[in-house]
């Protein structure tokens, strides 16, 4: 079994352009243990590594700029 599939997707590239809300849906859908998190992009985060969690960062029209990814 790979580590990925026994801990879920850990990162979407394909979701680069997508809005947030279809992006939310499959990222929780394909890893369960994780919660995705809108966040603007060039805002201030916290940088603790958290495996629940997976930060989208969109742009001003709710599109995830950047490859969201567990931590």
């Amino acid at each position: 079994m790979s580590e990925e599939s026994a801990q879920g997707k850990r990162e979407w590239p394909e979701l680069v352009f997508i809005k947030f809300s279809i992006a939310a849906a499959i990222i929780e859908k394909e890893n369960p243990n994780v919660k995705a998190i809108k966040i603007l992009a060039g805002t201030p985060r916290i940088l603790n590594f958290d495996e629940t969690r997976v930060w989208v960062d969109v742009n001003i029209q709710d599109k995830a700029v950047k490859t969201p990814r567990v931590g």
